[in-house]
């Protein structure tokens, strides 16, 4: 159901793949709620995503750019203001890549190289954007800033590999950013730690299914979906969580906050 929560509101949508995607789903919602976005992804994401049938779904502007370029993100933040005629009101960065992950190197024997390379598109992208648009004052008061993330940032989780590292990075990032987007330009930087959830880029991840399996059991309301993310996210874009901000927050069914749950313990006895 539309309640137009996002009427008149304008932003930059980072990641989206295929319909599997978070941020894909992110998209149709903003557009159902009323709002306009520009969608960007890295060159090669576009040539073998679905990302064409979305811009056309949404109305939207697709720009290519790489994250880890501050020239990309700069043309983008350009391009975008140009679009709307404005400056813009909301951003999702949907963006995770691990080499050592997707090549299956274990953690007490990673490439280090790789390791930079993953930090550099998974935690040090949000930063690099969060500069462009704090220093091209590219967002309306009380916009909103939000990245996905996991609780393997917090909690031991062996086969997610460097990618906690990363996640961990970037959670620190919303934190120390939020502040001063926050004091300076009264913008908001939250993180969403989501379930895990069987996107195309998350089904890359070793023994994936165990890990939705076991959230699932132990979680009091099941696992949240991607759509699910999606609402939560189209409210963290909303004027109703204007003093939300430099805040982890769990969008996990209650997974978070479980010891154990008796189905697990009756599972192992």
């Amino acid at each position: 159901m539309s309640n137009k929560l996002l009427k008149g509101k304008k932003g930059i949508i980072f990641g989206a793949l295929d319909p599997k995607s978070i941020a894909w789903k992110t998209a149709e919602r903003i557009h159902d709620q009323g709002g306009e976005m520009v969608l960007t992804n890295t060159p090669v994401s576009i040539r073998m995503g679905q990302i064409d049938d979305l811009v056309i779904k949404t109305n939207s502007l697709l720009v290519p750019a790489d994250a880890t370029s501050l020239t990309d993100l700069e043309n983008l933040i350009e391009k975008s203001i140009s679009h709307f005629g404005s400056k813009i009101d909301f951003v999702l960065h949907s963006i995770g890549m691990s080499i050592n992950v997707r090549k299956g190197k274990k953690y007490t024997d990673l490439n280090h190289e790789w390791m930079k390379k993953g930090w550099d598109i998974s935690a040090v992208s949000f930063h690099k954007l969060i500069q462009s648009l704090y220093k091209k004052d590219a967002m309306n008061s009380w916009g909103s800033i939000v990245a996905l993330t996991y609780i393997a940032a917090q909690r031991t989780f062996p086969n997610y590999n460097d990618m906690a590292d990363n996640k961990a990075y970037l959670e620190s990032i919303a934190r120390s950013f939020g502040y001063f987007m926050g004091k300076e330009k009264n913008v908001r930087v939250n993180t969403i730690s989501q379930s895990p959830t069987l996107t195309t880029a998350g089904m890359g991840v070793k023994g994936i299914n165990g890990f939705f399996n076991y959230a699932e059991k132990s979680s009091p309301l099941g696992n949240a979906t991607s759509e699910e993310c999606a609402d939560y996210t189209i409210m963290m874009f909303s004027d109703y969580t204007r003093k939300v901000t430099m805040q982890n927050l769990f969008h996990d069914g209650g997974f978070s906050s479980v010891g154990v749950t008796q189905e697990i313990i009756d599972a192992i006895e």
